[in-house]
């Protein structure tokens, strides 16, 4: 059995929002290795975004367009820091 500080934040959340859990030791298995490609593209989006909110923040733009941006910045800074939170438990446990 694994110790709860061995499982592993997955980066999404189940159907009703709660975080979801990885029990492996394998980080090679199909759920690790799926895991690690949600992350990636998780922060991949994020950069993109950050560099479309450097542009629009220094032009004139619709108070419409600002509420999307505010919203699309919200769900990627939850998706980053669920990244980096499962990240950091996984530099936390010893190997």
């Amino acid at each position: 059995m694994t110790m709860s500080n061995e499982l592993r934040l997955l980066p999404w959340t189940g159907p009703d929002g709660k975080p979801c859990f990885l029990s492996t030791g394998d980080s090679d298995s199909y759920m690790s290795r799926l895991a690690d490609n949600t992350e990636s593209v998780q922060l991949g989006m994020a950069t993109e975004l950050l560099d479309r909110a450097l542009d629009m923040l220094v032009t004139d733009t619709e108070p419409d367009d600002l509420s999307l941006l505010a919203k699309d910045l919200t769900g990627a800074l939850r998706d980053t820091l669920r990244v980096a939170t499962s990240r950091g438990h996984r530099l936390a446990t010893p190997e």
